[in-house]
């Protein structure tokens, strides 16, 4: 049988994993809200900032699975006390790619800044904020191991995918009808599917928060309101 001295040590790397997971969430979404700004902006100096500290999540994902591993070494834990080590990597792995995505925003927004603005704005600022919520959430879930604010997240991912697709038909319209914004309709059309995907993170955290919580996936499919792979924008007719 475990000493009380090991089972004090052992609750202590687990809130220290709960702990580095929170500030990697918590910076994400930080990440995300300024690219957003730095697109609203134009502000290139915010956006350099942005690059720069994606560094910071992918030092927590490390520090999260040296962590993890060290425990799953030691203590070889089992039942529920396993699944929470392998919830989370599962979820640093997908906060980390999170940063990344907010990072690659944010070089879009250097090549945007060269270029005359264009394009919805306020449909990508508002898909910026929508899944920046999603990952606040979701981090907040597994804190809390709140499986019915992990399921809220999961289902808010079809709203996000709708937007990317309508986002997807207005800038190709927007190419079509006017050349001379292609470049800056590309790099918003890049920022927009970057956007898509961390929703897909945000998502899969939920799912990770369910396993954690109920021992299993969440049993209905996810719904997928992604449909940009078959959006088909027809130029218009030439008048007269």
């Amino acid at each position: 049988m475990p000493s009380g001295h090991t089972v004090v040590a052992f609750d202590t790397e687990l809130t220290t994993l709960h702990r580095k997971i929170a500030e990697m969430g918590g910076l994400a979404e930080e990440q995300l809200m300024r690219a957003m700004e730095a697109l609203v902006s134009r502000d290139e100096n915010l956006a350099s900032s942005i690059i720069g500290r994606d560094a910071e999540i992918d030092r927590g994902e490390a520090e999260v699975e040296a962590l993890a591993v060290r425990v799953l070494a030691l203590r070889q834990p089992m039942a529920k006390d396993l699944r929470q080590v392998i919830t989370a990597l599962k979820v640093s792995n997908n906060l980390e790619r999170i940063g990344d995505f907010a990072s690659n925003c944010a070089k879009r927004v250097m090549a945007l800044s060269q270029v005359p603005p264009t394009g919805p704005m306020k449909s990508l600022n508002r898909m910026g904020v929508t899944t920046a919520g999603m990952v606040h959430d979701v981090v907040k879930a597994y804190v809390d191991e709140d499986y019915d604010l992990a399921m809220a997240v999961r289902d808010r991912d079809a709203e996000v995918d709708a937007v990317y697709t309508s986002l997807f038909r207005e800038l190709l319209t927007y190419m079509m009808e006017s050349p001379q914004q292609i470049t800056a309709c590309t790099h918003l059309m890049f920022i927009a599917k970057n956007l898509e995907r961390v929703g897909d993170h945000a998502t899969n955290v939920a799912e990770t928060v369910c396993f954690l919580v109920k021992g299993r996936l969440p049993g209905e499919e996810r719904m997928k309101e992604d449909l940009s792979s078959f959006t088909v924008v027809n130029p218009r007719e030439p008048q007269g």
